[in-house]
């Protein structure tokens, strides 16, 4: 007959001995609870960036991360900004540390930043390691469609410790976008335009389709003509004649300030689109940014390729 263990589990007898000081009035410590989590996200750099508490201090080196943390709540936190980065008027009066691909790095890391958010393209590689030997901790991404806008918006929620504020405003934009795409379901796609999308007016580059921009055209119910796989690409006037677009947009802003209306243009007289007057002009701030006003931007160009569907309709 086997021997039977009558002690109590080591669990057990650990409850029973806390009760036992207790009863005797002995007081007991807690455990220690333990360390909050940290908040991590991994970047378009596939960085991993943790912090154990909510930054103080932020700087943004690109407008559309400064707009989002704006919508976020977190603008109020920011201590600098970039020479160009004025379309929140909130912030015109704080220091400028230059431009957001070349920043003055002395003069930011004098600022004490506990977080920097950077664009991660290849123009501005060098200075974001630059910034990262110097021990500062940057959080770099490169939006180039509207799930990674969406998941932009979530990483940086995350960081700033306003989640509930960025799942909100991701939600937000997708219906917005959604309800332009809903518009322009109406029309079958062999009968939809064929858009070419300006950079820069001289020299003359366009968008391609592996952009933000090439969504926002398929979005808004349009085809973009070219069929360039690149972001942007420089496109000459003869290929251009060639692909003769039914809808043309303009971008103006620092990338093309005061571009000639098209139809002043050498050549352009005899494109489609400038016979019938399919011109758009555009706020390249509006456009060209992967932030919280991409909804509106959507809804702009839906009304320009179909002012007929959206008749009648409130804006945003």
């Amino acid at each position: 007959m086997k021997h039977q263990n009558t002690e109590a589990p080591a669990a057990l007898r650990t409850v029973l001995q806390r009760f036992l000081l207790m009863a005797l009035g002995i007081a007991v410590s807690a455990a220690p609870p333990h360390p909050a989590a940290a908040d991590c996200i991994t970047d378009d750099t596939a960085t991993e960036i943790c912090l154990d508490v909510p930054p103080e201090r932020i700087i943004s080196l690109y407008g559309a991360f400064t707009e989002t943390l704006w919508e976020l709540g977190a603008g109020p936190r920011l201590v600098a900004r970039t020479k160009n980065d004025l379309s929140v008027h909130a912030m015109a009066d704080l220091p400028s540390v230059g431009t957001g691909l070349r920043p003055n790095v002395e003069y930011l890391l004098a600022l004490r930043p506990h977080l920097v958010v950077s664009r991660a393209s290849r123009a501005s590689s060098e200075s974001l390691q630059t910034l990262r030997d110097r021990g500062l901790t940057v959080a770099a991404f490169d939006p180039l469609s509207l799930e990674d806008l969406y998941r932009t918006v979530e990483r940086l929620g995350t960081l700033t410790d306003r989640s509930a504020e960025a799942t909100a405003l991701a939600t937000r934009l997708r219906h917005a976008v959604d309800r332009v795409a809903a518009v322009a379901a109406a029309v079958p796609v062999e009968q939809r335009p064929r858009v070419v999308y300006e950079v820069r007016a001289d020299p003359l580059t366009v968008a391609g389709s592996g952009g933000l921009v090439d969504q926002l055209i398929r979005t808004a119910g349009g085809v973009n003509a070219t069929e360039n796989p690149k972001k942007l690409f420089l496109l000459d006037v003869e290929a251009l004649l060639r692909m003769d677009p039914d809808a043309y947009v303009v971008q103006e802003g620092p990338m093309s300030r005061n571009p000639a209306p098209p139809a002043e243009r050498p050549h352009f007289q005899t494109l489609r689109c400038v016979r019938g007057g399919r011109i758009l002009t555009v706020e390249e701030e509006l456009f060209s940014r992967p932030g919280p006003r991409v909804a509106e931007a959507a809804e702009a160009l839906g009304r320009f390729l179909y002012p007929q569907l959206w008749e009648g309709m409130p804006g945003r």
